[in-house]
């Protein structure tokens, strides 16, 4: 998806031959095969092969991917998942990030005060 997102649109030979570590041809074809089954791309037929383009945009997408994991692995609660976000990546975050963080939330609180 990041390449198909990345360039708009392409065929599964251009997509296989972006990735890194590259699997095989059909592996890639089976997961395009997939996406577009699950309604994530669509394909249009160009000169003879199919190019795929993303059905919705990345920011689309990205919000629908985490509402999907809010709901699926932490019983829709915002406050597990940044919990468990906070815990996974703790000796990651620079105080900047985390300075960055609570300025987020502080600004969520306003906003739901007023």
């Amino acid at each position: 998806m990041d390449i198909l997102y990345l360039r708009g649109r392409a065929s599964a030979a251009e997509i296989h031959e972006a990735m890194p570590d590259r699997p095989t041809y059909s592996a890639v074809r089976a997961k395009l095969r997939v996406l577009e089954e699950k309604g994530h791309i669509r394909h249009e037929e160009q000169a003879l092969r199919y190019v795929y383009i993303p059905t919705m945009g990345r920011e689309t997408a990205r919000r629908s991917a985490l509402r999907h994991l809010v709901t699926t692995f932490f019983e829709n609660s915002v406050e597990q998942t940044v919990a468990a976000l906070v815990d996974l990546s703790a000796a990651d975050l620079s105080r900047e990030e985390l300075e960055r963080i609570a300025k987020l939330i502080d600004e969520t609180k306003r906003e739901a005060e007023g």
